[in-house]
């Protein structure tokens, strides 16, 4: 799997169908006039950088048993956690918090974790809180803002990799024990 935040959202489909995965993803912010946004952002990506429009996306080798979003706010940028169930019954959870005042990211991690059905989870993505702690969670690890935690799952390893020049936040590898 591979959670995604902050996308243009014209990529989830073409990612899903490079890695033979399926997708899933929600609009979060800065897509009106997204037709303009697109064009200009897919000359030139640094022009618009975060401004060529947003989701954030679930990237899934193999079935998806269920899909949910979870409003967190809509000012001043709208927020969204969403998450996947997969077969054996693991909600795998990704969002975005809200940049800028440490209160709201809180308050957004509050929310997107309080959003999900008892059993196994895997909570994560840009939390913007580098200190983060979730009820009844496990932290796994992370780097800076981008943290994962669970519930009913072990973190077995947390690597994070080199970034390379499509995003500012390296990415990180998780492997779990069911």
């Amino acid at each position: 799997m591979a959670l995604l935040q902050e996308v243009p959202p014209w990529w989830p489909a073409v990612l899903a169908a490079a890695c033979g995965a399926t997708e899933r993803h929600v609009l979060t912010s800065r897509n009106s006039g997204l037709a303009l946004r697109r064009a200009v952002a897919s000359r030139n990506p640094d022009l618009l950088k975060a401004n060529g429009g947003g989701c954030n996306a679930l990237l899934v080798r193999g079935e998806v048993s269920e899909h949910r979003v979870v409003r967190l706010t809509w000012w001043p940028e709208r927020r969204w956690a969403h998450g996947v169930r997969l077969p054996g019954g693991l909600w795998v959870v990704n969002l975005h918090a809200s940049t800028h005042r440490e209160a709201w990211a809180a308050r957004d991690v509050g929310r997107a974790a309080a959003g999900w059905p008892v059993g196994p989870l895997l909570f994560g993505g840009d939390l913007n809180l580098r200190r983060p702690a979730v009820d009844g969670m496990t932290w796994f690890g992370g780097n800076h803002v981008d943290h994962f935690f669970g519930r009913g799952v072990a973190g077995s390893s947390v690597e994070v990799l080199e970034r390379g020049p499509l995003s500012d936040h390296p990415p990180i590898r998780v492997q779990l024990s069911l």
